[in-house]
């Protein structure tokens, strides 16, 4: 009898295995950048999580690469933490979506609440980090494939604007991208002059007020967006130039300004880098018509609406849906549309 239920036993197991979700890992490291160092506060060194698919410790094999960016307010470690990043991940190789591939994110979380992947002399050079030492230090240390064709640069909201910017002038790096809910794209509706994201940030004169909170989240954002692209180290508090502010009720426009920033907004930045944007792979943005930021469904538009005028070749989808109640949840856009546009565009061997 002990023999005939040990039988039993060893046939079902293959079975009960079957059932079983194989779980890949992230592990966490801290990367020093001599990009970052700066004169604004921000800490040079930055937590790395870096998902490491199912097999990967048995094998020999080398996997195309994710690099993830997170939104304002938001950081790698929340990602995980609140969206299960990682359980999404081990889900769709689990049920054939994608095929295994390593996927990074790294902390660009700032004082503000936010980098904006770009380069500034006041908060370091965060595109420079995320496209060169970053990359260069996960295909040194993880087994890659470290051809642009295996690597893909997407991110959602802030993550979003970045993985545009960043596909847009680093094509040499990177040759697929794609962008949930691309924030400030360009200025428009509550960012653009008719919002009140500038008055209440020339109103506001401390930190602790501007973060505290989702309640002054567009004025965090301008001034997170002037730290960026237009800082001025000699104009405390923020140490930032606004292209919008306020006499009384009148609105003043700093063209010089706003010159930098059109020099940074995406949206702006397509005339001087269509060919960097022909030589990318794939493009794909999507956006829900109902997104509580207002700026981001008619910038969407223009982004696409300018990539047509150009013939650069793009995925663009409108989606009844707001900024967060249809990305990270089963029958989301991160599961059933972003990590299967990368199985497709993304060189595995």
């Amino acid at each position: 009898m002990k023999k005939l239920l040990l039988i039993l036993f060893v046939i079902q197991l293959p079975f009960l295995a079957k059932g079983q979700i194989q779980e890949g890992k992230f592990i966490y490291d801290q990367l020093y950048s001599a990009a970052l160092e700066n004169i604004g506060g921000e800490a040079p060194t930055r937590r790395v999580s870096v998902y490491l698919p199912p097999g990967y410790d048995t094998s020999t094999d080398s996997y195309p690469v994710i690099y993830y960016l997170h939104g304002i307010t938001q950081s790698d470690s929340s990602l995980i933490a609140e969206n299960k990043i990682d359980k999404m991940l081990n889900k769709a190789i689990a049920e054939g979506k994608i095929r295994p591939m390593i996927f990074v994110m790294c902390d660009q979380y700032t004082l503000y609440r936010g980098s904006f992947y770009t380069n500034s002399s006041l908060t370091g050079n965060w595109s420079d980090f995320t496209a060169k030492d970053l990359v260069g230090y996960v295909d040194e240390k993880y087994r890659t494939i470290s051809d642009r064709e295996s690597r893909g640069i997407a991110g959602h909201s802030m993550g979003g604007h970045g993985a545009i910017k960043l596909g847009m002038l680093f094509p040499e790096v990177f040759a697929s991208v794609y962008a949930l809910s691309p924030y400030v794209l360009g200025l428009e509706k509550d960012y653009g002059t008719k919002g009140d994201a500038y008055r209440q940030a020339q109103s506001i004169k401390s930190r602790d007020t501007l973060i505290n909170g989702f309640k002054f989240l567009n004025a965090n954002a301008v001034v997170a967006v002037g730290r960026a692209f237009s800082p001025n180290p000699n104009k405390p508090p923020f140490y930032a130039d606004l292209p919008y502010t306020y006499e009384g009720d009148s609105l003043i426009v700093d063209q010089k300004v706003l010159d930098l920033w059109n020099k940074n907004l995406p949206n702006e930045m397509i005339k001087d880098h269509v060919s960097n944007l022909k030589s990318l792979k794939a493009i794909k943005l999507d956006w829900g018509r109902d997104d509580f930021f207002t700026h981001i469904p008619p910038t969407s538009r223009i982004f696409s609406e300018k990539l047509k005028a150009f013939e650069i070749d793009h995925f663009a989808e409108e989606y009844n849906g707001s900024h967060l109640d249809k990305i990270y949840t089963e029958d989301g856009r991160f599961m059933n549309d972003l990590l299967p546009f990368f199985n497709t565009y993304l060189k595995f061997e």
